[in-house]
């Protein structure tokens, strides 16, 4: 096999604006996915007549129309995620398409000509790496303000697994914060995880923000309860989110960060039901996050 194929999914709900973009950054790859699947969560702008179009002149790409919701960051986009990929590898066994590796791309990104291409390359490199991404920009008033994130933590936008990687970690799983949860699941079967500066993306609204960043940061923190983060590890993040003097996180964020941890904290809501996971989230990432500042700290 050539180790140089891939297959793609996209959730989308009413896109109109950025779909194209997303659509001229694909075609325009450097290497073309073998079967782009892009999932309409019931919109009603132009979004299906654009997805019309690009079905009908690209036989590579395909659409799949779910009946309209309202929109929903916690579960219910894994649900769309999760369809997108059951339809893609049901259509690649039906009609014999093969492929090493497996992405997604946000419907809100523009990607570099080379983004599939360069990750490839990094996955056919290492053997043992398993999930990786771009680093992702954030346009906030007009200017690109690019994440300073750590580079284990390759980001959901447009991100390509090892196929081996995907299937052993459970494929894309239906729960809140699956592009977390995933890395989680990798490390601890011992693939690596990266995010690469030298390909790029770029999301056309700024982070968290589609629904706006104070509801983006509360279910952010709300998710971020579920999946296991102990209290101290929210305060320290939460803090650090509100003075951050960086554009990428402003406006506050910490203030409903820790606000959507603490609210679902104090009614004892229930938690992922995956004993790795919490364990993870709780004897080990907040050690992790340390020792890698401390590293980057004698670095520098």
């Amino acid at each position: 096999m050539s180790m140089r194929t891939y297959i793609l999914v996209t959730p989308c709900k009413d896109e109109e604006y950025s779909l194209p973009k997303l659509a001229e950054s694909v075609i325009n790859q450097t290497v073309r996915p073998k079967l782009w699947v892009i999932v309409d969560d019931g919109s009603t702008d132009k979004t299906p007549l654009i997805l019309q179009e690009l079905t009908t002149s690209h036989d590579w790409i395909r659409s799949v129309r779910l009946d309209e919701t309202p929109r929903d960051l916690g579960i219910h986009v894994a649900h769309v995620y999760r369809v997108g990929f059951d339809h893609a590898l049901e259509y690649c066994d039906s009609n014999n398409i093969a492929y090493d590796h497996i992405g997604v791309a946000d419907s809100d990104v523009v990607l570099d000509d080379n983004y599939f291409e360069y990750l490839m390359d990094q996955l056919e490199m290492n053997p043992k790496l398993g999930i990786c991404s771009g680093r992702i920009g954030s346009t906030v008033n007009g200017k690109i303000l690019w994440d300073r994130d750590r580079d284990d933590l390759p980001t959901g936008g447009a991100r390509l697994w090892n196929i081996k990687c995907f299937e052993e970690t459970g494929g894309y799983l239906l729960t809140c914060s699956p592009d977390s949860i995933a890395i989680v699941k990798a490390k601890l079967r011992g693939w690596e995880t990266k995010k690469f500066d030298d390909v790029r993306m770029v999301s056309l609204r700024p982070f968290a923000g589609a629904e706006g960043q104070w509801i983006g940061y509360k279910k952010m923190g709300s998710n971020n309860y579920h999946i296991g983060f102990t209290p101290l590890h929210i305060l320290l993040k939460g803090i650090k989110l509100l003075w951050s003097n960086d554009d990428f996180h402003k406006n506050g964020v910490g203030i409903p960060y820790m606000l959507g941890y603490f609210t679902d904290y104090v009614k004892r809501e229930p938690r992922i039901d995956d004993k790795e996971v919490i364990d993870y989230y709780r004897n080990t990432r907040l050690k992790e996050v340390l020792c890698l500042k401390t590293i980057h700290r004698k670095t520098r």
